[in-house]
């Protein structure tokens, strides 16, 4: 098969049908990785969500391989050196989500402020007693948002109509506009003053922007709510802080190696020491678990309307694609790879459309 849609369920596979049914490819519910990659050796387009390891290893079992479409913003996955020097161009969904992860912050923190689990729990024993349930306004609280972007504004829209004043900050202060009563702030100050923390980093952030030092400039007890990126909070500094009081509660979406921590096999692997940080990933197991934390797998985007928008975008990825266009790429394949594009496809010229890393 020319193109595989790798990590797709039935609901996405019938959105596929219905959307590009003119494309000859197939569809599987298995990520990409070292164990099945030499069975797709003849495909030349892959699309893959973030959970395909699509690492030198993985990639060299895939001789034919041109175009990797990624349907996620995140690309770290991918192993861009090399698609790099093997002439393969990367493209993703650079722009998605925007409402979907914006409320589910919301999902979160109301969750923590209202212990909505734990009473749901309680009812379902029999227990109807508030006894330890007692919660927290958001009306007239703090809240610092870390990264300005689309989802970052969208966000402090949603506070501002809580009645909540927003501290914002981002690493481009030119980029920022205030509107609404969004106040800009240094990172200091947000983190001085913050009652709440959300943070709407980018992919290419790979520091921890959340360690020890900064957890100790917060308020005590403040919330912390992550829907970004995982790398982005020191995970061991956290519970440092979760079980000082720092923190008193933290709602994750994401945290790091997420694409391994489901896997409790890997831990044992000689290749996983190697590549990941055991003590991390043992940490982030510990938050699971832990009372004052909410930990939900990476679900921010997952609505029917985000869904069938990163579907359509990838599927107009691939066309573009096949029509001699590269839209939406996020590698600088080598110029030899793009002299060679119209050879590989059916029809027209190379045209590079967007080669920045978004």
């Amino acid at each position: 098969m020319d193109t595989v849609f790798f990590e797709v369920d039935e609901t996405e596979r019938n959105i596929l049908l219905d959307l590009y049914g003119d494309i000859d490819y197939d569809t599987t519910v298995d990520t990409l990785n070292d164990s099945n990659a030499a069975k797709y050796a003849d495909v030349r387009i892959i699309s893959c969500f973030i959970y395909s390891d699509l690492n030198a290893e993985v990639l060299a079992k895939l001789p034919r391989l041109k175009f990797i479409a990624t349907r996620s913003r995140t690309f770290d996955h991918i192993d861009l050196e090399y698609c790099d020097r093997h002439g393969i161009a990367v493209a993703n969904v650079p722009d998605y989500g925007c409402a979907s992860v914006a409320e589910h912050v919301f999902s979160l923190l109301l969750s923590l402020s209202r212990h909505i689990p734990q009473a749901a729990q309680s009812v379902r024993e029999g227990n109807f007693s508030s006894l330890g349930l007692r919660g927290f306004d958001l009306h007239g609280k703090t809240m610092g948002i870390i990264g300005m972007g689309a989802i970052g504004m969208r966000t402090a829209r949603i506070a501002r109509a809580f009645g909540m004043e927003v501290l914002g900050y981002d690493i481009r202060p030119e980029h920022f506009t205030s509107e609404h009563g969004l106040s800009y702030a240094d990172l200091a100050v947000l983190l001085r003053r913050s009652d709440i923390i959300s943070l709407h980093v980018s992919s290419v952030i790979t520091a921890s922007i959340l360690s020890d030092r900064e957890f100790g400039l917060m308020k005590d007890g403040v919330t912390i709510i992550n829907t970004s990126v995982g790398s982005s909070i020191d995970v061991k500094a956290l519970l440092r802080a979760l079980s000082s009081g720092k923190v008193a509660a933290a709602g994750l979406d994401v945290l790091p190696d997420e694409t391994t921590i489901h896997e409790e096999a890997e831990c044992l692997r000689t290749s996983f020491s190697a590549k990941h940080d055991t003590e991390t990933w043992l940490t982030s197991h510990a938050l699971f678990h832990h009372k004052k934390v909410i930990v939900t797998p990476h679900i921010a985007f997952c609505t029917k309307e985000t869904v069938e928008g990163i579907l359509r975008a990838t599927g107009e990825n691939i066309r573009s694609f096949r029509n001699g266009h590269l839209v939406n790429i996020i590698n600088t394949p080598s110029a030899q790879a793009l002299d060679a594009m119209p050879k590989i496809l059916s029809n027209g010229n190379a045209a590079v459309s967007s080669t920045s890393r978004a």
